[in-house]
């Protein structure tokens, strides 16, 4: 027997959704990935709704529980599930992440029942250490259609390429976006990524590489951070993530903040330029006009 939870019609790749709006309009994606640096991801098949755990087979009191102790934790929680079908019954799947540089780990464990889940510890001490990277196709089609429509052929699509080591998952932020890709330990977020370079994106992120042209960002880091570092890696003409280091970020005083990054070369201050831009249906349930802060990098200065 299974659970599907592909039950609503598929909807369609229209003006009206607003990843083909961002997408026509060039919204730029850096800084944009979630500041939370640590990550519990709970196994939960079947639908989910607009607020994913607490709207799902999950027991909603204990998922509302769940929620005020990760981010009493400054952890973000995400609910995950394999692409396609799930068989039903038997032990789910929980994963403890920390994406932090140098500290990065992803833990595995497994639960059979909701109450469970509030005593897996959130400082990395549980689970099993599991050394191959994972892929988090955000699929949350209640929280905005473009999720669906994008995220779930990327997921088949990595699926076929990196069996079992894909998921997809509740709303990461950003869905005009779509489809978003989070790869974990590393933290990486992409955006844009399409279906039929799903093989040659995951060849790219097992080995490390930062993907430039999709990246939206790396969690745990600020904006500005954010930006400043992928600046960095495409100035530098670097492709390797381990090979720049985040020294420092200055918070964003008169729309401007200044990045202190560690490369091959030594250190390097790089400023970045932060704007209010404007834009109508910034997601789709949204059509009127909003409004969202950019992040462009616009020098770097080597440090005597």
């Amino acid at each position: 027997m299974t659970a599907a939870h592909h039950t609503a019609p598929r909807p369609r790749e229209t003006l009206d959704r607003c990843a083909l709006r961002a997408q026509l309009r060039g919204d730029p994606m850096l800084g944009t990935a979630f500041p939370a640096y640590r990550l519990l991801l709970v196994e939960q098949p079947g639908p989910w709704g607009h607020s994913g755990l607490t709207e799902s087979h999950f027991d909603r009191d204990l998922a509302q529980s769940l929620y005020r102790r990760t981010d009493a934790a400054g952890a973000r929680l995400l609910a995950i599930r394999r692409p396609g079908r799930t068989p039903a019954g038997g032990p789910r799947k929980w994963a403890y992440v920390d994406a932090r540089p140098g500290r990065e780990v992803l833990r595995w464990g497994e639960f059979a029942d909701d109450r469970e889940m509030l005593e897996v510890p959130l400082d990395g001490s549980g689970g099993v250490a599991d050394p191959s990277p994972i892929y988090l196709v955000c699929a949350h089609s209640k929280h905005d259609a473009c999720c669906a429509l994008r995220g779930r052929p990327v997921a088949a699509a990595l699926a076929a390429a990196r069996p079992g080591r894909v998921w997809e998952c509740s709303h990461v932020g950003g869905e005009r976006f779509a489809a978003n890709v989070l790869v974990l330990p590393s933290g990486m977020l992409y955006g844009r990524v399409l279906p039929f370079a799903a093989a040659e994106f995951a060849d790219a992120a097992d080995s490390g590489e930062v993907i430039g042209a999709l990246l939206r960002g790396r969690v745990g880091f600020t904006p500005q951070a954010q930006a400043a570092m992928a600046f960095a890696y495409e100035h530098l003409a670097l492709r390797e993530i381990d090979q720049l280091r985040l020294i420092s970020a200055t918070p964003v005083r008169e729309g401007a903040a200044v990045a202190r990054v560690a490369g091959p070369h030594g250190l390097i201050d790089i400023t970045v330029r932060v704007e209010r831009r404007s834009g109508d249906g910034l997601t789709c349930a949204k059509s009127g006009p909003g409004a969202y802060l950019s992040y462009r990098a616009i020098s770097a200065t080597a440090v005597e």
